[in-house]
């Protein structure tokens, strides 16, 4: 058995199976060795990268000056370049991290992608390529990564057939089947709902320093954080999931509001490639973004509904219901006069950007009669913002900034009622 210790290497280390099985039993199964990248075949037309067992999934996105296009595949080894064809002048492999390997396709015109897919049996990708004039290409390179999975049969599979691991798929739950959580506090008192992004089989953003997954640290920070509030006992508490399970974006917000929840903040990890990018935003709902960062981020978490193609989310008509009842401002109002407090109980334990505040179309904050932040509590491509995130002491930093600004909204709230 192989195991990658170091980005710039392979270590062998040899030991007995059932060490191995006692390892798995602990730890969960991790793949022994990536994916090799086995051949890429490059036409006028399209690429083919093919692999000697199964990965994870592909993303691509469009690079300016020079003109490029990246193809990130999450749990492959990077292979060699080859010669390019048509509008691909050459295609450069290398490891982007441990665990993605990164094709480089240097253009000699301006180009785009479309159409990726996955093979049936999962060992090969396709992406479709086509020349376009400078003025679309500059709109594809800032329409962000697109990602690809492959087919669901073949997703988290061990390589090679060493070992076995189970798989349990995600459904969409109907709306009258969505299993609300316990309400947690003393009676009377006003509830809030709080979010623990991702999970299950969406392991959200992952971090270089240590491969530790967004949905962790963002569980570990809602437990700390409801503890922190019932320990004070001026609010009521409930969490969305409370363990490592998969909720589809609009059970998020649903379940908040059979509830009758009046605040709901849903905790995230952000991630950048830039990695001295660092600190903590509260996001609140605008159909119109603040910049195209923050389009992005919101495209890429609203994606977290769409397996395989599937969307999980809901109908089209539920959309635009829900968008039809945003018209209802005050929510909206209320929601941003939050952010401001947030920042203002919390700055003294969590670094915050300097923008802190932003505006989003995220699909979990669109409940339209209650108000609703969706809290990125840092970059988890930040080393100190990584090492805050999950650790302890940093989990329970963010907890005490977010019980203070819930319970002052609270008792806002009731002062202007008396």
């Amino acid at each position: 058995m192989c195991l990658r210790w170091t980005k710039g290497g392979i270590a062998r280390q040899y030991g007995t199976m059932s060490l191995m099985l006692a390892i798995f039993a602990i730890f969960g199964w991790q793949p022994a060795l990536a994916t090799a990248i086995e051949a890429v075949n490059v036409t006028p037309e399209r690429i083919t990268v093919q692999f000697d067992d199964y990965v994870e999934n592909a993303s691509a996105f469009v690079l300016d000056d020079p003109y490029r296009i990246a193809i990130d595949v999450a749990g492959a080894r990077a292979g060699s370049g080859v010669e390019g064809a048509g509008p691909i002048r050459a295609v450069r492999q290398g490891q982007y991290d441990p665990e993605t390997a990164r094709l480089v396709l240097d253009l000699a015109r301006p180009a785009v992608f479309a159409n990726g897919s996955f093979a049936a049996d999962g060992r090969s990708f396709t992406l479709d390529i086509r020349p376009v004039s400078q003025l679309q290409f500059a709109s594809a390179a800032d329409a962000g990564r697109a990602r690809f999975l492959p087919p669901m049969a073949f997703r988290a599979r061990p390589p090679r057939g060493r070992g076995e691991l189970t798989v349990r798929l995600p459904r969409a739950t109907p709306a009258g089947e969505i299993e609300l959580p316990e309400i947690q506090g003393p009676r009377g008192r006003p509830l809030v709902v709080i979010d623990a992004g991702h999970g299950g089989h969406d392991p959200g953003a992952i971090s270089p320093y240590g491969n530790r997954h967004e949905k962790d640290a963002t569980l570990a920070i809602a437990l700390a954080t409801r503890d922190a509030l019932l320990a004070s006992g001026r609010v009521r508490v409930a969490l969305t999931r409370d363990d490592d399970r998969f909720l589809v974006l609009r059970e998020r917000y649903e379940i908040a509001r059979r509830l009758g929840g009046e605040l709901f903040i849903s905790i995230h990890a952000d991630s950048a490639e830039n990695r001295d990018a660092s600190g903590a935003t509260i996001y609140t709902l605008s159909e119109v973004a603040s910049d195209r960062e923050t389009a992005r981020l919101a495209s890429r978490e609203n994606a977290a509904d769409i397996i395989n193609g599937v969307n999980l989310g809901g109908a089209d008509d539920d959309v635009r219901s829900i968008l039809i009842d945003l018209t209802q401002r005050e929510t909206m109002n209320i929601s941003a006069r939050f952010a401001s407090l947030l920042r203002r109980e919390a700055g003294d334990t969590v670094p915050f950007r300097n923008d802190y505040h932003r505006f989003a179309g995220f699909a979990v904050l669109k409940a339209p009669d209650m108000p609703s932040i969706l809290f990125e509590s840092g970059y988890l491509t930040n080393s100190s913002d990584a090492r805050r995130l999950f650790s302890r002491d940093g989990q329970r930093a963010i907890a005490r900034g977010l019980a203070d600004a819930i319970e002052t909204h609270f008792a806002r709230r009731i002062s202007s009622t008396d």
